[in-house]
């Protein structure tokens, strides 16, 4: 069995196959955007969010949440069924008091049509959520941690990554395992048996509310890509 990863740049699009692997598997990186340039940046493209703007600095990728909007997304130009995303989020002093204790900054997978497993950390409440949401619009939390150590508050930098890797043998064949970092320090693994339901295959970062997020910002930077290693 192989798995195919396709990973789409500006001026050039190359697929990877790699040998089936466990879901617990080693990575290897084949995509890094530090956001140190204009041109890293453009590589990123919006996914979701009405109004949104975007912008950047010498370091980092700037979102701004405009208003009567709960989220901005944007994708990485790799897309993939079996993917780790790891990113470092900010969630900014500028963010209005009102909405600093309701925003997150997140990463997702297997993102398409509203569906996607996603990692929520939201900084002030020091809460993690490990969701999973479907195209009809209904979210299931995979997993929920409060007063988490790891979390950073306004204005440091928060660690994320995930990973969703179909298990390719054993009893759990054909199960997704997906695994939660912040910081290093694991907050999720579990295991999801009807992955099936997630077609899409972008992946990506955002910063939002459950509500209104009118005026959170938040920078992105040191954005990561990895797949099952075949070796």
């Amino acid at each position: 069995m192989r798995r195919q990863i396709t990973v789409l740049f500006v001026a050039a699009t190359a697929a990877v196959s790699i040998l089936a692997a466990s879901a617990g598997a080693a990575t290897i990186g084949i995509y890094r955007n530090g956001m140190e340039t204009a041109t890293q940046r453009a590589r990123v493209v919006k996914l979701s969010g009405e109004r949104c703007r975007r912008g950047g600095s010498s370091h980092a990728f700037r979102i701004v949440v405009g208003k009567r909007t709960k989220e901005c997304a944007y994708r990485t130009p790799v897309v993939g069924r079996d993917l780790e995303i790891a990113a470092t989020e900010r969630l900014l002093r500028g963010t209005p008091k009102d909405v600093r204790r309701r925003a997150f900054v997140a990463v997702s997978l297997r993102s398409g049509g509203g569906a996607r497993y996603q990692l929520a950390v939201y900084p002030v409440q020091r809460k993690v959520q490990l969701r999973k949401s479907r195209t009809d619009g209904r979210v299931k939390y995979l997993r929920i941690e409060k007063k988490v150590s790891s979390v950073k508050g306004i204005d440091r930098a928060n660690e994320l990554r995930l990973r969703a890797f179909n298990v390719t043998s054993g009893p759990e064949k054909g199960k997704c395992r997906i695994r939660a970092f912040v910081g290093g320090k694991l907050v999720a693994d579990v295991t999801d048996a009807a992955a099936g339901e997630l077609k899409g295959r972008a992946s990506g970062f955002s910063v939002g509310s459950a509500k209104n997020a009118k005026g959170a910002v938040a920078s992105v930077d040191d954005v990561m890509i990895r797949v099952p290693s075949p070796f």
